[in-house]
């Protein structure tokens, strides 16, 4: 059998196997394919390392994984990880593999379109299809790529049209999309690059314009993008923009691809409108499904929890966990939170019972307070659970765990959830999971609000 075109196994599901989940403690499950590429596509930041595996590892682990799993599948995990995950570049990735494989390219046109959901990505996706090299695209690429130019105006266009390797213009001479009545003219403009100069902040800025005028009218007429608004606080308050106009932007944010950490970010650098920032998040999120009746909140904060999520990134993993429960404490009627970590020479874990959490923003400092008393060793679920049972309550309606591939209890000392419903949130991109032989109801992979939607 050749070595380069070898038989391709699926793997049934919780195995046993001697490898580890994270970095040591549990035995990884050995889950089918599919399984395993969402566990670590939904966590994912392209190519960025995080404390367990490395960016190009769990790269190639998605690579390997693509092939092994049904066409229809990976296409609609790459449509969950872009507009219900609200990830940018590994939904492409996930494509542009696909478009190499003979039994997925089929899927190719007519996912891209629903994936490119800014203008960008038209040529992000070209930028990743040809990271090793320039190759050849073809006609399902084209036709996806074209499709996509109809996802867009002129002031999109106009917004991404840089001066980058690959620009706009280069896109649409390779697939050459048919415009669309009454786009003749626009796609014109793409081809020569006159494209009407957009009405954008960076663009009014970079006029010269009086910077505290430009922030006012560009609030005033909603012209302004919700990250745009959240990143740009600090600049507002050195123009001296009315602290009134500053409220009215974070009152009116446009949040639709918005993450909880951006708004935790911008809370970090302007704590003179945390609670503004912390009202327009809870805003945002204000559709979010209920859940009645008791909920136990389990957060990890162990040493590797403390790690940056990425390797550029300016956030833990315990950042994540904290956003995530952050979100469902306003969402509960009646919750409990529980803070572990442990001690790994001893096998022993350390709990404390957060008995008045607060909303917002304040459990964040509340979870790292008890850190800074607890934390630094690993997390042991199952002795925390059991602690929990005795000292916090023993009726739930639901326990959820957030944490990240790694369990410190030792082999045979898997966790006996005693919720109704029970579950774990994996906050990092690992590409295995901890064999817990199916005691939990569901295990959940990513950081988006959307995994109370899943509970719900």
């Amino acid at each position: 059998m050749s070595k380069l075109n070898p038989l391709l196994k699926t793997s049934s599901k919780f195995d046993e196997e001697n490898k580890l989940a994270g970095g040591f403690g549990l035995n990884a499950a050995k889950q089918d394919s599919y399984s395993l590429l969402r566990r670590a596509v939904l966590a994912n930041l392209l190519w960025e390392n995080n404390f367990y595996i490395d960016g190009e590892s769990v790269t190639d682990e998605i690579k390997r994984l693509i092939p092994l799993c049904k066409p229809e599948d990976v296409a609609n995990l790459a449509i969950e990880a872009r507009k219900l995950q609200k990830l940018r570049h590994i939904p492409l990735f996930l494509i542009s593999e696909m478009a190499s494989l003979e039994n997925h390219k089929k899927l190719v046109g007519k996912t891209l379109p629903l994936v490119i959901t800014r203008a960008d990505m038209i040529t992000d996706f070209l930028a990743i299809y040809w990271k090793n090299g320039k190759k050849p695209i073809s006609n399902q690429i084209k036709k996806g790529l074209a499709k996509s130019f109809e996802n867009f105006n002129e002031y999109q266009f106009a917004k991404y049209d840089r001066d980058s390797a690959i620009k706009l213009r280069d896109v649409m001479f390779l697939c050459k999309p048919k415009p669309t009545q009454g786009k003749e003219e626009l796609y014109k403009k793409i081809a020569s690059r006159t494209l009407d100069i957009p009405d954008t902040w960076e663009v009014a800025l970079s006029t010269g314009k009086d910077k505290k005028e430009t922030w006012t009218r560009l609030i005033t007429e909603s012209k302004l993008g919700g990250m745009a608004m959240l990143r740009n606080i600090a600049n507002m308050m050195k123009s001296n923009v009315d602290k009134s106009i500053i409220k009215k932007g974070l009152e009116t944010l446009k949040n639709a691809m918005l993450l909880p950490l951006d708004f935790l970010k911008s809370a970090r650098f302007n704590p003179e409108f945390e609670r503004d920032i912390e009202d327009a998040m809870i805003l945002a999120y204000q559709n979010l499904p209920k859940l009645k009746g008791r909920t136990l909140f389990v957060v990890d904060i162990s040493g590797s929890m403390g790690c940056l999520s990425s390797g550029s990134s300016e956030f833990t993993v315990l950042d994540r966990a904290c956003a995530m429960a952050m979100l469902a404490i306003n969402q509960c009627e009646n919750y409990e939170i529980v803070a572990t970590a442990g001690n790994d020479s001893t096998y022993t874990g350390a709990h404390e019972h957060i008995k008045y959490p607060q909303k917002g923003f304040g459990v964040f400092n509340q979870i790292y307070d008890a850190r800074k008393r607890i934390g630094g060793g690993g997390i042991f679920t199952r002795q925390c659970l059991e602690w929990s049972y005795e000292n916090v309550g023993k009726d739930f309606d639901r326990i959820i765990v957030f944490s990240d591939s790694q369990d410190c209890d030792r082999i045979n000392k898997v966790p006996n959830p005693y919720g109704k419903y029970n579950y774990i949130c994996d906050v990092s991109s690992h590409y295995k999971g901890i064999n817990y032989k199916g005691v939990w109801t569901a295990e959940i992979s990513g950081f988006s609000e959307n995994f109370l939607t899943y509970i719900a």
